[in-house]
């Protein structure tokens, strides 16, 4: 059920600006870039004021897609992340341009929370540094959100996402590239008004280094450096002195710098407001520039994942830690589910498929964690935490798959719960639900002790088979398997035993 190791990796960002994709050759777990490849999507340009996306600008990104999708069409399920940021969280016909984006890239789409956008640029810009400084501050600005971090060494402990972007505050407060020191104040106050209930938590006092990650900051720090604004990247002085300069012009058309591509040109000046108001809040003097963002924080997050080391099994142990769970029978559920996976490896849902059992697993963690709100319906409670939380390393997607897992796991039972998922997870789902509620039940005494039961699943048909006279002796068991066999024929399974 293990998947080989691929000697290739690919992570593909959908930013709001700008798509991305890097591919690196694995090898003993070390990797080496062989190829990057960027186009300037412009996606958040295309979302107009009742936050769908245009079809003119998704046949722009489905286009690159189709380019990107020629390069990673061999590649393995296990080789390839590809996530969509801030414009696809927002816009409301998001999941039918993923559908048609699958398509031209041949491999899932995964919507992360802006935190954990955040925390994946963390951890881009922290493999990518030689430096070891105690605490560091890390900024992204992307087309339509901005990220904020503080972590030490490679390892984020503060982290917020704020929803604007270059594009966002190009296209709001300089309309048709109009330039002028009253549109720059406005779109400075914006920036700063949006900062100002985190201004203590940024402030430069926590740390040592203040680090710049996103082609927008490099365009900055190469604009203020090649002008002689700045000779160290992006400094506060440098600022005020292209802040004047810009202040001189009156259409983004005459901003004219060397480092500055002219494609860039319409949405600098929307990064320049973000920067100058960032600097101004947070008191800070100065800002190196890193190589590392997104998509490197995806490959190293990937790798992870392919040497067992995923961030999501440590999230939900954490999780489950802070909650209070009962560890004791979250292990007992997780060897009984493990012990009927095995007996169904032929199943489509498992063939193949190490990501159901690894689902199922993280269940056995987190059902309980409703506990701590109510025990009265606490699988609603549990499930409306994992579905809203911050969880570092899950997606939207994985959210919302082990959010239905959970909250499927007792009581009625409901396929419809599972139609809104992606295929094959719409399917997946309910065998996997099925499972779970059926490790739960046999312990529901919680102790450990586990017949060697016999399961088959055959379309719509389970079949449990227990050693002679075990029924006979375990009496409430017999009357649990009979009410779930109730709760399963409403979703038209039938439960034999």
């Amino acid at each position: 059920m293990s998947n080989p190791i691929p000697t290739n990796v690919a992570a593909v960002d959908l930013g709001s600006n700008s798509f991305h994709m890097i591919i690196c050759s694995l090898k003993d777990g070390k990797l080496q870039t062989i190829d990057r490849l960027k186009e300037m999507v412009r996606l958040a340009a295309g979302l107009d004021e009742n936050k769908y996306l245009d079809s003119a600008t998704q046949e722009k990104a489905l286009a690159c897609l189709e380019r990107f999708g020629q390069r990673i069409s061999n590649f393995p399920p296990n080789s390839v992340r590809i996530v969509g940021t801030n414009t696809l969280r927002l816009a409301k016909n998001a999941h039918q341009f993923i559908v048609k984006a699958e398509k031209a890239l041949g491999h899932p789409i995964h919507i992360i929370s802006g935190i954990e956008e955040a925390r994946l640029i963390y951890q881009g810009v922290a493999h990518s540094l030689s430096s070891n400084a105690n605490n560091r501050f890390v900024m992204d600005i992307g087309g339509s959100s901005t990220e904020y971090i503080i972590g030490k060494q490679d390892i984020p402990h503060t982290k917020e996402s704020l929803n604007m972007g270059c594009v966002t505050v190009s296209q709001s407060f300089f309309r048709n590239g109009a330039l002028s020191k009253k549109a720059f104040k406005k779109a400075t106050l914006f920036a700063e008004h949006h900062l100002e209930p985190f201004q203590s938590t940024f402030n430069s006092q926590h740390y040592d280094e203040a680090i710049g990650a996103s082609g927008s900051l490099k365009a900055i720090s190469n604009v203020l450096e090649t002008s002689g604004f700045s000779n160290n990247g992006i400094t506060l002085d440098g600022m005020e002195q292209l802040v004047a300069h810009l202040h001189t012009l009156d259409h983004v058309d005459q901003i004219s710098f060397p480092a500055l591509s002219i494609e860039r040109r319409p949405v600098f000046i929307g990064a320049v407001a973000i920067v100058y108001a960032t600097f101004k809040t947070l008191n800070i003097q100065q800002m190196t520039v890193s190589d590392g963002a997104l998509r490197e924080g995806l490959v190293y997050d990937l790798v992870g994942r392919i040497y067992n080391h995923d961030t999501r099994s440590q999230t939900s142990q954490i999780i489950a830690e802070r909650y209070h769970t009962d560890r004791r029978h979250s292990k007992q559920l997780k060897e009984t589910m493990r012990y009927m996976v095995a007996q169904l490896e032929h199943h489509p849902c498992f063939a193949d498929n190490s990501a159901s059992l690894q689902f199922l697993e993280w269940a056995a963690d987190l059902h309980e964690i409703g506990f701590e709100i109510a025990h009265s319906q606490y699988h609603k409670h549990s499930a409306y935490i994992i579905e809203n939380g911050d969880l570092a390393g899950f997606s939207k997607q994985d959210q919302l798959i082990l959010s239905r897992l959970v909250r499927s796991h007792r009581k009625r039972f409901k396929e419809s719960r599972f139609e809104d998922l992606p295929p094959p997870w719409n399917k997946h789902t309910t065998i996997m639900s099925v499972i779970f509620r059926l490790a739960t039940l046999l312990h529901r005494n919680r102790q450990a002790v586990r017949p060697d039961f016999r399961i088959g699943i055959d379309g719509k048909d389970i079949e449990l088979t227990f050693p002679e006279a075990w029924l006979e002796q375990a009496p409430l068991t017999c009357a649990d398997l009979k009410q779930e066999a109730q709760y399963l024929k409403e979703a038209r399974f039938n439960l034999s035993f």
